[in-house]
């Protein structure tokens, strides 16, 4: 069964620091670039970051750049979303996805593995 376990959300005080996980099961995440998206109450859901397979180069939103790190631990086949310098705007659910390119827009339609979500709150 291919499936994303993702743990790490919680309620968090602006300027703070949260670690966003993405443990992958029946596949090997590093054959595949890796996104996380997030969907914010009444919005749709939008890309936040990618990490692609072949080089291990990354993409960032505008929103997140500078603040948000990717990164992958092959040996534990997990995914992480390191996020600092949170802002209210940041609230949301997040999801990891098992995506065919990093141009998340582009390849939306094709996403087939998606985590359950986990809830980010960025509030004081």
């Amino acid at each position: 069964q291919l499936q994303f376990v993702e743990s790490g959300g919680g309620l968090v005080q602006p300027g703070g620091s949260l670690r966003l996980s993405c443990a992958a099961s029946g596949f090997t995440l590093d054959f595949y670039p890796i996104a996380w998206f997030r969907q914010a109450p009444g919005k749709e859901r939008e890309g936040v970051s990618c990490i692609n397979s072949v080089d291990g180069s990354t993409n960032y939103a505008d929103s997140v750049k500078g603040r948000f790190t990717i990164s992958k631990d092959i040996a534990k086949n997990t995914a992480y979303l390191q996020m600092n310098s949170l802002k209210p705007e940041d609230t949301g659910v997040y999801y990891c996805a098992r995506i065919n390119g990093c141009d998340w827009n582009r390849h939306y339609a094709t996403v087939e593995v998606w985590g359950q979500g986990t809830l980010v709150t960025v509030s004081s």
